[in-house]
């Protein structure tokens, strides 16, 4: 458990430690704070100048693989060398009080970006926002340590990074990583008639936004979130997969939505067969769901034919996850088939059987 003296702002008598809830020095937590991804795309829609017909591209451009075009999960780049670079990077705010352990999730999120690219981490570098005259230093240690206890079991390196004193405690990593260029596992190469399968369960949005107002911990929850993605992208490759991405913030709606949306196809999710964790439906009948998991399922609205699903499953479905697991187009052994991809039906990418 964190705990600081009175000295570092607790109010505690006599010099007794009190318990430090991090995330109630934060408005939101893990991905759930990530911007609205309707907003967002909106933000970055002019980076993109539309393509001049019979006009290529210039050398460098043809380099970058993967780019801003899909929203994929990071950016790509082929080497002179016959293979390619994997840039990512990816931080938030508290999801846990535990403060290694929000280290260890927010580590194992920043790298599951390569991982859902098909590649491996090579290096990653710290990203650190601190409170500095309100939660102790020693607090920020231990974030540090809880990342890098799980970049050191995914073989990757840590080479410093970057620290800023700001008004809320914010952690992630930048991180760097190689793949095939022929390999590559894209939100843009879903095809009709492949099977979807997901590699972790859903639930972890609504059980953090739990932890977050009653402080009750969910220690199944955490194991899940600090878990690396580094089998389930080795098992698609070896499957023979070429489309996935990992399932975040936007949840498994927003993010199917966007798989099928650039793959020009449309998603059918058979709710029934998705996993859940433990305590997460009774919760969510509780009412702990999260300002972002709302603003997920009003993205995907106007693309989605709920069927008969009512208003909980769909909110269980656009869970904004953090460090959630893949969602592969492909069977993936030991891991459930949610779904499959079909022929895109006009005005629709996501279908609720």
């Amino acid at each position: 458990m964190n705990t600081v003296g009175p000295a570092a702002g607790s109010g505690s008598a006599g010099g007794s430690a009190a318990p430090v809830r991090l995330t109630s020095y934060a408005r939101g937590g893990g991905c759930a704070c990530k911007i609205p991804p309707g907003e967002l795309e909106a933000m970055v829609a002019g980076l993109l100048p539309p393509p001049i017909p019979g006009q290529a591209l210039d050398c460098d451009e043809d380099r970058l693989l993967v780019g801003l075009d899909d929203g994929d999960d990071a950016a790509v780049v082929r080497t002179g060398d016959g293979t390619a670079v994997v840039s990512t990077a990816d931080f938030f705010t508290p999801v846990v009080d535990d403060a290694r352990d929000w280290g260890r999730i927010a580590a194992a999120n920043a790298l599951s970006d390569v991982y859902a690219m098909g590649g491996r981490p090579l290096v990653g570098l710290n990203l650190l926002g601190w409170p500095r005259d309100v939660l102790p230093a020693e607090l920020a240690g231990e974030v540090l340590a809880g990342a890098l206890d799980v970049a050191r079991a995914a073989g990757c390196l840590v080479g410093g990074g970057h620290s800023i004193d700001s008004p809320e405690p914010l952690y992630g990593m930048a991180v760097t990583g190689l793949a095939d260029p022929d390999r590559l596992l894209r939100n843009d190469a879903g095809r009709p008639g492949v099977p979807l399968s997901l590699t972790k369960p859903l639930g972890v949005g609504i059980l953090n936004n739990r932890h977050k107002r009653t402080g009750e911990v969910f220690a199944h929850a955490v194991a899940v979130m600090a878990a690396l993605n580094d089998k389930a992208s080795a098992a698609a490759l070896e499957a023979g997969a070429v489309c996935a991405t990992d399932v975040t913030g936007f949840g498994l709606l927003g993010h199917l939505h966007k798989l099928a949306r650039a793959s020009g196809v449309t998603a059918v999710v058979d709710a029934a067969a998705v996993p859940v964790l433990d305590g997460a439906r009774e919760s969510l009948r509780a009412g702990y769901v999260s300002g972002g998991t709302r603003r997920n399922l009003d993205w995907v609205r106007p693309h989605l034919d709920a069927g008969r699903a009512g208003e909980d499953q769909l909110q269980l479905l656009a869970d904004a996850q953090t460090s959630g697991g893949l969602l592969i187009a492909g069977e993936i052994p030991g891991h459930p088939v949610i779904g499959e991809l079909v022929p895109a039906v006009a005005g629709t990418t996501l279908v609720i059987r």
